[in-house]
């Protein structure tokens, strides 16, 4: 059995989304004695994290509306490194994703370790072809699902369809195939987002 660990590391100075200071983790360790214990001031969005509806929704679903069951389970991982600015529908139109599906794209963002502000992301066609198929949730190589879209189209598509959004996955050492996902974000309640360590899991036989 391979485990992969497609979650980005975090430590001050890691690549935060549009390298905003305010996002950066903030560790203070302080040892007394031989007891050293840290403190960790983070947002909820930098590194590999899950979306809750909250985040780009007024009055939207908190984080613990989302069920641990369905951050575990069968994955199908797609190698869109050859995709320049955006993903849209026609590019995966001829992909068979099917009701019930987890998907996750590997672009371009997972080869670089900065924050480029071109980043690779979802375009709003694709997440309503996505949304209206009626997948399970989407996972991407970016601290963002989207850029310059105003109203943020791609988020809303994908939260009006109850579709789980992770971000900030490193999928570098991963190629395309099927895989078992074991997302375990904190279990943080009332708020917009929470961090994750995600794992693939392949070979294995699951039940």
């Amino acid at each position: 059995m391979n485990v992969y660990d497609i979650s980005a590391p975090i430590y001050e100075g890691m690549p935060v989304y549009k390298n905003k200071p305010e996002k950066q983790p903030q560790i203070e360790t302080v040892t007394n004695g031989h007891v050293t214990e840290s403190r960790i001031s983070m947002d909820l969005h930098s590194g590999t994290h899950v979306d809750a509806p909250l985040h780009m929704v007024n009055n939207g679903k908190t984080f613990e509306s989302i069920n641990i069951e369905r951050l575990v389970g069968k994955v199908k991982l797609y190698d869109m490194t050859h995709i320049e600015d955006r993903i849209t529908k026609d590019d995966i139109d001829g992909f068979g994703i099917e009701r019930g599906d987890f998907i996750l794209f590997k672009t371009k963002n997972s080869l670089v370790d900065e924050f480029d502000l071109n980043f690779i992301f979802l375009a709003e066609d694709a997440a309503a072809y996505l949304a209206e198929v009626g997948i399970k949730g989407v996972g991407v190589d970016a601290l963002g699902i989207e850029r310059s879209q105003p109203g943020h189209p791609t988020h809303r598509a994908l939260f009006q369809r109850d579709v789980i959004i992770i971000e900030g996955l490193r999928l570098a050492a991963v190629d395309e195939g099927e895989y078992f996902m074991v997302a375990a974000p904190l279990r943080i309640e009332g708020t917009d987002a929470s961090p994750a360590r995600v794992l693939l899991l392949e070979g294995i036989s699951v039940f």
